[in-house]
């Protein structure tokens, strides 16, 4: 296996930096890769068959997205968000995905039209079957899929960034069985946007949006001890007076 060096051309180790990015997203994102894996160097550049230096740079800019937490003399895990990041997380999606919907009833051509009507067709293939791994890939993946036929790769970009830290968030934070968007959600916003209804798209998402956050517990857990000496069950010891 060809294994690029730290001399490398810069446009190729970029590619595989890239490359490397890409496909831990999409693990997390369908949800292969849990909260709190750890990601090691040296078994991601024997996958990837590339240098320790592209893998630290892949890991490095997925850390700065907050999708990977570095901690020194440990490495690399799957982040673990906590649950004011995953509010923030779904207060960027209930900005964005609205924005994305309007923008896809106004722009969206037959060709981009029938992509969706495809994608709605499996998702509801999968629901049907009881393929729950596969519906969660789908209804996720819908989202990513709305966002490139809208035509703004910035939201492509976005969208799948937000998209693999809501993944994390929901096996973190889900209420019971979560495991995938409401059924006839997406099919609603299709119909609105094949309508050119930009207003009604946006609504349903941000109606949409709602209802994933409503599906998980992201109040934070009340009581939470104070120290810890309160959190192992010893009395707090009295102020002594100055």
């Amino acid at each position: 296996m060809h294994e690029l060096s730290s001399e490398a051309p810069a446009a190729e180790r970029g590619r595989s930096e890239a490359l490397i990015r890409a496909r831990i997203l999409e693990a997390i994102f369908e949800r292969r890769l849990p909260p709190g894996e750890k990601l090691t160097e040296d078994r991601l550049a024997e996958l990837f068959g590339v240098s320790r230096t592209v893998v630290r740079q892949a890991l490095a800019r997925l850390a700065q997205d907050g999708i990977v937490e570095q901690h020194p003399n440990r490495g690399a895990f799957v982040a673990a968000p906590s649950r004011a990041y995953a509010r923030h997380v779904l207060a960027a999606r209930a900005v964005v995905e609205p924005e994305i919907a309007g923008a896809a009833a106004c722009s969206c051509d037959d060709h981009a039209l029938a992509r969706l009507r495809r994608h709605i067709a499996t998702e509801d293939e999968a629901r049907a079957a009881g393929d729950r791994a596969t519906l969660v890939r789908l209804t996720g993946a819908f989202h990513v899929v709305l966002a490139e036929v809208a035509g703004n790769p910035v939201f492509v970009r976005l969208l799948t960034e937000l998209q693999a830290l809501s993944s994390l968030s929901i096996l973190l934070y889900a209420r019971g069985e979560h495991s995938a968007c409401p059924p006839d959600e997406h099919s609603n916003i299709v119909a609105a946007i094949e309508r050119g209804a930009s207003m009604e798209a946006a609504e349903l998402m941000r109606a949409h949006i709602a209802h994933v956050a409503a599906d998980m517990d992201l109040s934070e857990p009340a009581g939470r001890p104070e120290g810890l000496a309160q959190a192992l069950g010893f009395a707090p010891r009295a102020r002594q007076p100055r």
